[in-house]
């Protein structure tokens, strides 16, 4: 049978959690996937609704900006494997436009004052973000040359 000894050594954390992370990393690389193909068939779908009705609107070019914006932050995960934080929120920002765009005239003021608001929140949130990207790297960086500076001595 196990000893304690190999019972602890099947239950520890770490060890654990490096047995398992493969599957986290293919998981989350599998949905990302299906998310960019299903983001491009929406997109090829509107591409064909636009098409059909022969007339685009502003709040059509808003939708396929959105589509893109989905890929390109996909994209940005397989390039750098993390998704920056400030494209979720672009594209937030985005489909508030879209909204406020698509009720016209019609939009009641209330609603366009909080759509005004969240839009303006998220502006802030995105640049305090890239901020916080921009410190990161210059944190890396900085390590980076510490180390370089270590090696060469």
């Amino acid at each position: 049978m196990f000893s304690e000894k190999k019972i602890d050594e099947i239950l520890n954390t770490k060890s654990v959690n490096r047995r398992l992370h493969w599957t986290t990393v293919v998981s989350e690389k599998g949905l990302l996937a299906v998310i960019g193909a299903l983001t491009m068939l929406a997109a090829a779908i509107e591409v064909h609704a636009l098409w059909e009705k022969k007339e685009i609107l502003l709040g059509d070019l808003f939708l396929l900006f959105i589509y893109a914006e989905i890929v390109g932050m996909i994209g940005a995960f397989y390039a750098s494997s993390r998704i920056p934080v400030t494209l979720p929120i672009i594209i937030a920002i985005t489909a508030l436009c879209r909204v406020m765009i698509a009720q016209g005239k019609n939009i009641e003021d209330t609603t366009l004052l909080a759509a005004s608001g969240a839009i303006l929140l998220l502006a802030g949130a995105a640049y305090i973000m890239s901020l916080k990207d921009k410190l990161s790297l210059e944190k890396i960086q900085s390590r980076k040359k510490t180390t370089v500076g270590k090696n060469s001595k």
